[in-house]
């Protein structure tokens, strides 16, 4: 079956066709508004970037489609050739714990989470919209970042504030990346040759968004990022976790408006902020290995942080075997495993620098040593993959 897989962002988006565990064709459209937008094309034959006017999502998509089907460098006869679209959509809210056929009636319930996440669903919409007039008769599927961390009770997913802003307005933690955690954690699983049932594994998918999750017996009992994903971890430009006080704090003290607070704390804060380089962790490594005084405390408060969740989530499940490391940050930054991992014995990891210099980009493997009662790997997750089995998946249960 032929999947197009689309991650509609605000300016970009990133697609795959897919058949099965072939990808026939991937890339990315950056820039979209702007006369000079970028056309990211890749397959067996091609890599190709364009430069081109893109006013919006639906031309996008549009050019998207033409390229896979044009003489020269498609992968595709006509566009009939495509099967199913299978998006990925942020928010679910409570509405879904599981990914869906989208119907008009299942768009507007995620219209209606749009509060919930106002930098994202709108452009997840717009891909489905787009999809929705350019390719008529193709059904589509929505696989939701929020729904693997659904398996969460209670006293793990509210937060001690009045209970009903809960009731009234559904203030809780959602949890993200809930896609690449369930991927990494059955990898894990087989990797280590054992079911994932009889396992309790933290994944910690780390890059510009970043998010550990603690995965019990398969189940995700709970996560790092919450109501948004400005909780939790160190990340490229978000804080992750502060004190709530210093918000009015900067308003009251500081003259910053309710404003400037939503953007400092998601657009220049983290890695960025505290570097006061980049949000490019490739920049900082390279700050780090010639001694920078700001990219050694980056780094720092990074696997700082790290560490508390882990041996918190090492808490919860009443012990851990695997710690899986992910994400673009998690697979190819070894100062930051390094750091994390050093001086864990206590928990049973006992570190190998040979093996972590080892693992890096896309290489899977064990960066413990082989006696390690606590194993950590490195390994690449692929949520394309994930959200064409999803969407192949749904659409053959329409039959």
């Amino acid at each position: 079956m032929k999947i197009l897989v689309l991650n509609c962002g605000s300016s970009s988006v990133k697609y795959q066709l897919r058949d099965g565990e072939v990808v026939l064709a991937k890339g990315l459209v950056e820039r979209i508004g702007k006369d000079d937008a970028i056309f990211k094309y890749k397959t067996e034959k091609n890599n190709d970037k364009d430069i081109l006017p893109m006013k919006d999502h639906d031309r996008a998509i549009s050019h998207i489609l033409e390229v896979l089907v044009d003489k020269d460098r498609g992968v595709l006869e006509n566009l009939h050739s495509i099967n199913a679209v299978g998006h990925r959509l942020v928010h679910g809210g409570e509405k879904f714990s599981s990914s869906v056929y989208v119907t008009d009636e299942v768009l507007d319930t995620i219209k209606e989470c749009i509060n919930l996440a106002p930098l994202h669903n709108p452009h997840n919409i717009k891909g489905v919209e787009a999809c929705a007039k350019l390719l008529k008769d193709v059904p589509q599927a929505g696989v939701f970042d929020t729904a693997f961390h659904h398996t969460m009770e209670p006293h793990a997913y509210l937060y001690a504030l009045p209970y009903e802003l809960y009731e009234k307005y559904k203030i809780r933690r959602y949890g993200f990346h809930g896609t690449s955690h369930m991927f990494v954690a059955q990898q894990a699983a087989e990797f280590v040759g054992k079911d994932i049932k009889d396992l309790k594994i933290i994944t910690c998918h780390l890059g510009n968004g970043s998010s550990i999750a603690a995965v019990k017996n398969g189940r995700s009992v709970d996560t790092s990022m919450g109501f948004t994903p400005l909780e939790g971890l160190v990340m490229g430009t978000r804080s992750g976790d502060i004190d709530p006080a210093i918000f009015g704090y900067l308003q009251e003290y500081c003259d910053y408006s309710e404003a400037d607070v939503n953007n400092m704390l998601n657009k220049k804060s983290g890695v960025l902020g505290i570097s006061e380089m980049s949000n490019d962790m490739r920049e900082i490594e390279e700050g780090f290995e010639n001694k920078n005084e700001r990219c050694i405390l980056t780094y720092k408060i990074m696997a700082h942080r790290l560490k508390k969740y882990i041996g918190a989530y090492a808490s919860v499940m009443n012990g851990v075997d695997i710690i899986v490391f992910t994400g673009g940050v998690g697979e190819n930054d070894y100062i930051v495993r390094r750091l994390t991992l050093s001086d864990m014995d206590y928990l049973g990891v006992d570190y190998s620098e040979e093996n972590n210099m080892k693992f890096l980009y896309g290489k899977k493997g064990e960066i413990t040593k082989a006696s390690s009662k606590v194993k950590a790997l490195c390994l690449p997750t692929d949520e394309e993959y994930v959200i064409a089995c999803e969407t192949e998946t749904i659409i053959k249960n329409l039959t």
